[in-house]
């Protein structure tokens, strides 16, 4: 992506994510609701991280490694700066999500606590990494997204406590089938 879409990537996230106006886009406005609405800051420093780790600069580089830094500790949410996420996306809870670097999410990504998109790690003959996430994904708290290469249509809903590793198509809902046994304990019958 050349530097001006960037620009334009990161004014529309911006504008969406921070502002959630249908207005056009201003600093004033953007840095307004960062100051006063505490639920959005997450948002502005990890676009303006994001942004920033792009850039051929350096110094902008390691800024921007702090900043994820500080947002990891701060709110528990850890999404490297390599992931590009498209504008619109809502965090519910930000604890326990972990978003690998080599992942392509669409726009309109909606995501819940303690969820994982990530890697195997056993990817031993070195093959690239394909991490694709379609646009309007709402991702379930507790699921894991565990895979070198996968791909995630457009429209689809993962379910929570879910483990996704193949491909889903577009316009589906997707789930795990968990079940409850309840056990009585013999230790304590009289």
């Amino acid at each position: 992506m050349d530097k001006q879409a960037r620009a334009n990537h990161l004014r529309e996230c911006l504008r969406q994510e921070v502002m959630m106006s249908s207005k056009k886009f201003s600093w004033f406005g953007v840095l307004h609701k960062a100051i006063k609405c505490p639920n959005r800051r997450f948002h502005f420093w990890w676009r303006i991280a994001s942004y920033w780790h792009h850039s051929d600069s350096n110094f902008l580089k390691k800024r921007a490694t702090k900043i994820n830094r500080n947002l990891i500790f701060k709110y528990g949410t850890d999404i490297q700066l390599g992931a590009h996420i498209g504008p619109g996306m809502v965090i519910s809870h930000h604890q326990g999500i972990v978003i690998n670097g080599s992942a392509v999410i669409g726009h309109s990504l909606r995501i819940r606590q303690n969820i994982t998109v990530g890697i195997t790690g056993a990817n031993v003959h070195k093959e690239p990494i394909s991490i694709v996430i379609g646009n309007n994904v709402s991702i379930g708290a507790g699921s894991c997204i565990i895979a070198d290469k996968i791909r995630i249509g457009d429209n689809v809903v993962i379910g929570a406590m879910s483990f996704v590793n193949k491909d889903i198509p577009s316009n589906t809902t997707v789930y795990s089938e968990k079940t409850l046994h309840v056990i009585p304990n013999k230790l304590h019958a009289a």
